[in-house]
């Protein structure tokens, strides 16, 4: 047992869930093995508490950093808002630089607010939009935090986000008086729509979605929910905390020509600083003035300084092309690697946020994926969140590994040994469980 896995053991004794993100769950990855925390990153290099080197070909921050770790241009700016002072009586100047860069990106816009991560960002989202129409009901698709008006639709049914997020939500904390506030829809399913917005009418205060999930929305599907908004008055929000920056730069809504009446932006645009943005239509956004947004950690200086530099370098560099470029790689290369071992996998998601999962038996041999992978010095699971800090040269070595890895794999399964036999530990978690 390594530094790591023993310090996660002694978190989950006085750490409710063992970490603040579910993402960042060990069990998430490979149990009693995956090496938990880490002493140093940079680039996409990674240094366990023990001083073993990786390559994050995994998630690169659950998707915080499509720059990198650490990067030079970015933190320097970090490190001189700290030493000027962090936080103080008066505002930090970079809040107004930063709105107009959003601003100059997204004329269609003409407010902005911030928070510090994407949940809430996406609760003040809907709270603004509430505020605006006067109505409760949200529809909505996809994953969009963990506060109260999303967890609600579990509150109505009890499945309701088993195949939006997670199985396994118990809205326990969540106030019944919630229920019939909050209903989802599945993306590109137009007609699932349709029968939620005749049911709810004009009841309906923002339809909530990403516009783009592990492919791009029909044509009908969008403008199905275009004109329903435009016709009942519903605001429509587009959630671009993960794909936002990763396609084009602004968002992914801006290349696929497609402009919402809000979006929200955080960890796509940061590059691992704590700050989110809510972008909307002028008249909107001035309904935030009618109900309560305050805290004073919105206004810290440091997030907002590294913040504009990232977007800065984010349109200098046109990043999101190495983005989608790293991504397709990588993609064509499980396809080939299973193709060449006779493995059954299926692989999707946008280039710069891919992934695949086997079609048999998939968590437990995601389990041993991952396991052979750490041998090999990657971290890695069954997706690749690209960063411009990666290179083909790396993505090359990877795939290398994944070649050899899915060899083992075909080996142990034409040997008739069940996978489970040769993982070091328990298989890993799918959804959300409560931790002993």
């Amino acid at each position: 047992m390594g530094k790591g896995q023993s310090l996660y053991n002694r978190a989950k004794a006085i750490i409710p869930g063992g970490t603040q993100l579910l993402s960042k769950r060990p069990e998430m990855f490979l149990p009693d093995q995956w090496p938990a925390y880490y002493s140093r990153a940079k680039g996409c290099e990674v240094w366990d508490l023990d001083g073993t080197h990786y390559y994050d070909m995994s998630y690169m921050g659950i998707g915080a950093n499509t720059l990198g770790y650490a990067n030079d241009e970015v933190d320097s700016c970090a490190i001189e808002a700290i030493h000027n002072g962090g936080m103080c009586t008066l505002n930090a100047p970079e809040e107004v630089l930063l709105a107009e860069k959003l601003l100059q990106l997204h004329p269609w816009a003409g407010g902005v607010r911030y928070a510090k991560a994407g949940g809430e960002a996406m609760a003040l989202a809907v709270r603004i939009a509430r505020a605006y129409t006067k109505r409760d009901v949200v529809l909505f698709c996809g994953y969009h935090g963990w506060h109260d008006w999303y967890l609600a639709a579990n509150v109505t049914s009890p499945d309701a986000l088993n195949d939006q997020h997670l199985s396994g939500l118990i809205p326990a904390g969540v106030p019944q008086g919630l229920y019939g506030t909050c209903r989802p829809f599945h993306f590109n399913d137009t007609e699932e729509f349709l029968c939620l917005s005749e049911k709810y009418k004009d009841q309906v205060a923002a339809v909530v979605m990403e516009p783009i999930r592990n492919a791009a929305p029909t044509a009908t599907f969008m403008k199905t929910i275009q004109e329903y908004c435009s016709r009942s008055g519903s605001v429509l929000v587009f959630d671009e905390i993960t794909a936002g920056f990763r396609i084009s730069a602004g968002g992914s809504h801006l290349a696929l020509k497609y402009s919402p009446d809000m979006a929200v932006f955080a960890k796509g645009m940061t590059n691992g600083y704590p700050l989110s943005a809510i972008i909307g239509r002028k008249q909107i956004m001035d309904a935030a003035q009618d109900t309560f947004i305050s805290s004073t950690f919105y206004t810290e200086r440091v997030a907002f300084a590294a913040t504009c530099k990232a977007v800065d370098v984010f349109l200098r560099d046109r990043v999101w092309e190495k983005l989608i470029a790293y991504g397709k790689h990588v993609k064509e290369g499980w396809t080939e690697a299973a193709n060449h071992a006779g493995l059954q996998i299926t692989v999707g998601g946008i280039d710069p946020l891919a992934h695949f999962s086997f079609r048999e038996n998939n968590l437990a041999l995601k389990t041993y994926f991952t396991q052979e992978m750490l041998k090999r010095g990657f971290l890695a699971s069954t997706a690749c969140y690209t960063s411009f800090a990666h290179s083909e040269q790396i993505i090359s070595e990877y795939l290398e590994a994944v070649e050899s890895v899915f060899a083992d794999i075909s080996c142990l399964l034409s040997s008739g040994s069940p996978i489970e036999n040769s993982i070091l530990g328990p298989v890993c978690h799918s959804g959300f469980e409560r931790l002993n």
